[in-house]
C-alpha cells in the first residue's frame, strides 16, 4: 500500500534502488559486527545472506509460514551456520580465517546449485512479494539501533578487546572463543534477515547472487566506510550502492569511473570515510562553538 502510494510521486525504479540500499545496509551491519568490531575477516558473508534468503522463501512458499516468522527462521538458520564457521576462528585468524570463510561461501553456493528444493542452477522463482520500502527501512532502523547498543555495551567492549589484543583480553578474563562465535552468530542472523527481505523483494533467487563477488561487495561497504564505525558502514554502503546509478551519465565508462573513485578514496582516506572519526565528539565541539559564538 505504501509503495503503491509512493509510485505516484517517485519513479518506481528509484524506489527499487532505495529498497535494495536498505537491504544492503542491514547485511553490511551484520558484517560490521564480525569484521569491523571483532576483527574477524570474512569473505563468505554472502553465504549467510543466501541461507537466510532461501530459508525464508521456502518457509513462505512451501510451508505457508507468516512472513515475519519466515524472516526469523532465515536469520536463525544463518546464525547456526555462523556458529559452525565461528568455531574455526579459535585457531584461525587474519588471511587464514578469510580463506576458510571463502571456502564456506563457495560450498554453500554449490549446495544451492545442486539442491532441488532451492531450484538448482535455474534458481527459485515464484516467491511472494512481501517486502516493500517501509518494511525494509523499519528493519534498517531496528538493526542499526540493535548493533549500536551492542557495540557500546559491555559485550561490545569485549569484542573490541578481542580485536585489539586477543592475548591481553584473555588475561583480563575475556573468553575470546565465546565472543568470536557469538559475533559470527549475531552478524549471520542479521545477514539472514537481510537475505529474507531480499528474496521477498525480488521474488527470485539464484545461487550466483550469493557468490564471492557479493561477499566482496559487502566487505567493501564496511571497509570503505571505516572499520569499526557504524555511521561509516551506512555512509560507505550508501556511496557504493548509489554510485553506479549516479554515474549512469557516463554510460559505458561508469564502472571505470566507479573504480577510479574507489582508488581516490583509498589513497586519501585509507582508514575509510569515517574511520577514526568520533561523530559524538565532533557534534559536542560544534555545539560548544555555537554557544561560545558572540551574538550579532
Amino acid at each position: 500500500m505504501v509503495e503503491q502510494t509512493l509510485n505516484h510521486f517517485i519513479n518506481p525504479y528509484y524506489i527499487q534502488v532505495l529498497t535494495l540500499l536498505g537491504i544492503y545496509i542491514i547485511a553490511a551491519a551484520g558484517l560490521h559486527l564480525i569484521t569491523g568490531v571483532t576483527g574477524q575477516l570474512s569473505f563468505g558473508h554472502a553465504a549467510f545472506l543466501g541461507i537466510g534468503a532461501y530459508t525464508a522463501a521456502i518457509c513462505t512458499m512451501k510451508l505457508e509460514i507468516p512472513f515475519v516468522l519466515a524472516l526469523v527462521a532465515g536469520g536463525t538458520t544463518a546464525a547456526l551456520a555462523g556458529i559452525v564457521v565461528g568455531f574455526p576462528s579459535l585457531r584461525l585468524a587474519g588471511d587464514y580465517l578469510g580463506i576458510a570463510t571463502l571456502g564456506f561461501g563457495e560450498i554453500v553456493r554449490v549446495v544451492f546449485t545442486n539442491l532441488e528444493i532451492t531450484g538448482g542452477a535455474r534458481g527459485l522463482a515464484g516467491i511472494p512479494r512481501k517486502t516493500d520500502i517501509l518494511v525494509v527501512y523499519l528493519a534498517v532502523i531496528l538493526t542499526i539501533w540493535a548493533v549500536y547498543r551492542l557495540q557500546h555495551s559491555r559485550y561490545g567492549r569485549a569484542l573490541v578487546a578481542v580485536r585489539e589484543d586477543e592475548i591481553a583480553a584473555e588475561c583480563m578474563g575475556v573468553n575470546s572463543l565465546w565472543y568470536k562465535v557469538t559475533a559470527f552468530a549475531i552478524g549471520s542472523f542479521i545477514a539472514g534477515v537481510a537475505g529474507g527481505l531480499y528474496g521477498h523483494f525480488l521474488q527470485y533467487l539464484n545461487p550466483v547472487d550469493f557468490g564471492f563477488a557479493r561477499s566482496f561487495e559487502i566487505l567493501t561497504f564496511v571497509v570503505l566506510g571505516g572499520l569499526g564505525s557504524l555511521p561509516g558502514v551506512i555512509l560507505g554502503t550508501t556511496v557504493l550502492a548509489l554510485a553506479p546509478e549516479i554515474l549512469r551519465f557516463g554510460a559505458v565508462y561508469r564502472m571505470m569511473l566507479y573504480g577510479f573513485l574507489m582508488v581516490l578514496v583509498m589513497i586519501f582516506r585509507p582508514q575509510g570515510l569515517l574511520g577514526g572519526v568520533n561523530l559524538a565528539r565532533a557534534w559536542r565541539v560544534v555545539r560548544r562553538g555555537r554557544r561560545q559564538a558572540p551574538a550579532t
